[in-house]
């Protein structure tokens, strides 16, 4: 290669997308070593769902990145749709845990306390009962 000079500002920007790739190469490296049948046996369904969504939305994420470096407005392009459609998913997917946790029983903790301090209260009530003891019987 030649050597080219590079100004300054946009060293300084090409050095930090290098560090930013690097960084997605990083965390991405797990999940493309791991066998996908595996993984997805391992989790739960929504926890499934939510791998799919993110693989999705990543991939088209480093597209809209690959369309920006080539000059392409990613804008015009038809990857701007479907980002918008995968948030959406993902959006549905969070919704998803969210009720089944308004499912869950919850505990009411002053009934709860009402409960045990009664329960604790007739327990010492049987233990001393109002009846005169033996002792004041002579």
């Amino acid at each position: 290669m030649t050597n080219v000079r590079v100004p300054p500002e946009l060293e300084e920007k090409l050095t930090k997308f290098d560090a930013a790739l690097t960084n997605a190469e990083n965390i991405l490296k797990p999940l493309v070593e791991t066998n996908e049948k595996e993984l997805s046996e391992k989790l739960e369904s929504i926890d499934n769902a939510k791998l799919e969504v993110f693989g999705a939305y990543t991939i088209n994420s480093l597209f809209w990145m690959y369309l920006n470096v080539c000059g392409v407005n990613p804008k015009d392009h038809s990857v701007k749709q479907e980002l918008s459609r995968i948030q959406s998913y993902m959006k549905r997917v969070k919704e998803i845990p969210d009720k089944n946790d308004a499912k869950k029983p919850r505990l009411d903790k002053p009934a709860s306390k009402r409960f045990v301090r009664s329960a604790l209260w007739q327990q010492a009530k049987k233990k001393n009962p109002a009846t005169p003891s033996k002792d004041n019987d002579d």
